[in-house]
């Protein structure tokens, strides 16, 4: 694939769509907290994105791609145009959208931000770490930190000044956090000494910002073991003076860079901390073994922004995908199979190649809905917020509960999703040629870090579903009842709807299993059934949201002067969600099947018969 080429598109009517038709962001607008915005801006917006995203980030991702980072003299070195670009990024304004004017941002509903956010990481994921990780950290500092550090560092983290990172896990530990062996010792003078290794950082180190503030997990000396003994601390890569000026380095060196899969623009760093015994950093707030709870701050943030990672790559090669399909010919019309005189068609019109699609739009579109879900509770809670704090804690437990479904089911089929692309193409799919085979390539890690995706299911099944007392996820099904009460009578969907209602049947009665075994020592089978149970509970929640959009889509079309775009954007809504209900919502009943099967041969196996001796 040429350098400098763009490859990246997007759907601005669906996300249209999604945001005002599906969603009604319209009625939010206008409105405390969101007084400054209307439709209109919020339009503005998407559309200087996209063209952001396709003029400055797209051409960038293939190049950054096959360059790749480099370690020089300590330094790492990003690819070409990453600099010029984040400084571009940073004078747009597109990532503060949703941080509140009292910190320099624009105040904008968290629901826009996501379809920004998918808009940049779709043209560049790689690229689009950077800002997201300075992103994260400041708003971990603004949250949990004094007043005076959020002064002196978060506002040169949200204006492009100084990156951010978080540094959690050591060699030793992988997932297992509370293992953490990097040391804090207090010092005269109020802050700590800082000694220990960090891997896998992502944006460890870049030559995109003047200093770089990374939020290291230590434990203080005599703390206690695991994870209650942490501390969270600011740990700027150079020394500020008083006055926040940049001064010598803080001891904070590159170990060494990985050498990746994919999203190879991004630097993946060892970060040695305090090897000369000169590394100094600050408690976060005031008290101490609080750094398990401040980081989970940051890290349901990423793992929300992980999962647009997952919904950006699917979008971007649903988008390519189907291009190629228009162009290529190949074969002759399916009706036509055994006349070689018949002309070529474009592979778009071969049965296969179009259930490819199907699952390609259906995913993308459900996931996405799924994403402005979640935000769109996050927005109605800070718009009930000291007016109706019953409705404002519902949103938020709506948020809780739907974030490890958005990391895990995201990223999972974000990475399912390019390898379908591929298949679309066909061999030319498998060639650097076409931008699908880096989609694939990218979206693996998804699914590994910001929490593994088990980590996210045993997350779900053993500490979301049951806050509380389960009235979160009884609200959720709750929900999803509503819709099916309203709309199960209709001639088009309605078969679509019943199906769904027994999904949600089958999923209750998986719950009631998983209840079952935490009651009666059954961890082991909660283990090897969390994932299952989390794939079943996204597939009904995608299910939903593809069906209601196709309940407003219906709406629309019987509109008497619609155009023909129109008429078949809103047809594909229906027909994209009556898919997915036809084609996926029954592996809910089957899986529900298995589960209760209560399958342990992967428990009972000996370990002496797994691989070879």
């Amino acid at each position: 694939m040429a350098a400098g080429v763009n490859w990246y598109r997007a759907d601005l009517r669906e996300l249209s769509f999604v945001l005002f038709e599906q969603f009604r962001l319209g009625e939010l607008l206008g409105k405390a907290p969101y007084a400054a915005w209307g439709v209109d801006e919020a339009r503005a917006v998407l559309e200087a994105t996209d063209r952001f995203a396709r003029e400055v980030l797209g051409p960038l991702n293939a190049s950054g791609d096959r360059e790749g980072c480099r370690l020089e003299d300590g330094q790492v070195r990003t690819p070409k145009g990453f600099q010029a670009a984040w400084k571009q990024l940073y004078e747009s304004g597109f990532k503060t959208l949703s941080i509140s004017e009292e910190h320099g941002g624009q105040g904008a509903p968290r629901s826009l931000q996501v379809l920004v956010e998918e808009l940049l990481s779709g043209a560049n994921p790689a690229f689009n770490m950077y800002p997201g990780l300075a992103f994260g950290a400041a708003e971990t500092i603004l949250e949990c930190a004094t007043p005076e550090q959020a002064k002196r560092y978060a506002p040169k983290m949200l204006d492009g000044t100084w990156g951010g990172t978080m540094c959690l896990t050591e060699p030793h530990a992988g997932s297992d956090v509370g293992s953490a062996k990097t040391s804090a010792r207090k010092l005269p003078n109020g802050k700590y000494s800082i000694r220990g290794t960090k891997v896998f950082i992502s944006g460890g180190d870049h030559d995109l910002a003047g200093n770089i503030i990374h939020l290291v997990l230590a434990r203080i000396e005599g703390a206690p073991p695991g994870t209650k003994g942490l501390s969270l601390f600011i740990v700027p890569k150079k020394r500020l003076g008083d006055d926040a000026t940049v001064g010598e380095s803080n001891d904070v060196a590159v170990g060494s860079i990985e050498h990746k899969m994919g999203i190879n623009g991004s630097a993946t760093a060892v970060l040695n901390f305090g090897e000369n015994d000169a590394c100094q950093g600050e408690l976060v707030g005031t008290v101490e073994n609080l750094g398990m709870s401040q980081m989970f701050r940051m890290m349901n943030g990423a793992r929300i922004a992980v999962g647009i990672q997952g919904l950006a790559t699917a979008a971007a090669a649903y988008q390519n995908a189907v291009e190629y399909a228009r162009e290529r010919k190949q074969g002759p019309h399916y009706s036509h199979w055994k006349d070689p005189t018949a002309p070529r068609v474009a592979i778009l019109e071969h049965p296969d190649v179009r259930r490819m699609l199907m699952d390609l739009k259906s995913h993308t579109e459900g996931i996405r809905a799924l994403l402005v879900k979640l935000a769109w509770h996050g927005d109605q809670a800070a718009a009930l917020a000291g007016r109706d704090d019953e409705k404002a804690a519902y949103h938020r437990g709506q948020v809780d509960l739907l974030t490890p479904l958005v990391k895990s089911f995201a990223s999972d089929e974000g990475f399912r999703l390019a390898a379908v692309a591929i298949q679309v193409y066909g061999g030319a799919g498998y060639l650097k040629d076409h931008p699908v085979e880096q989609y694939t390539r990218d979206a693996k890690i998804y699914s590994i870090y910001e929490g593994t995706n088990h980590i996210q299911a045993m997350d779900l099944v053993g500490r979301k579903m049951g806050q509380q007392g389960g009235a979160h996820f009884q609200a959720f099904l709750q929900d999803v009842a509503g819709f099916v009460e309203a709309h199960r009578a209709d001639p088009t969907l309605g078969k679509a709807v019943e199906l769904l209602a027994a999904g949600q049947e089958a999923l209750m009665a998986s719950a009631m299993t998983l209840l079952g075994w935490s009651q009666s020592g059954g961890l082991g089978l909660i283990g090897l059934n969390a994932n299952r149970f989390l794939t079943m509970m996204s597939q009904v929640s995608v299910a939903w949201l593809l069906l209601e959009g196709a309940a407003v889509a219906q709406k629309a079309l019987s509109a008497s002067s619609l155009p023909e775009g129109e008429k078949a954007f809103y047809a594909g809504k229906v027909q994209g969600a009556l898919w997915f209900a036809r084609n996926v919502l029954p592996s809910v009943e089957a899986s529900a099947r298995a589960l209760a099967l209560e399958d342990a041969s992967a428990l009972d196996i000996p370990d002496a018969a797994l691989g070879t001796h």
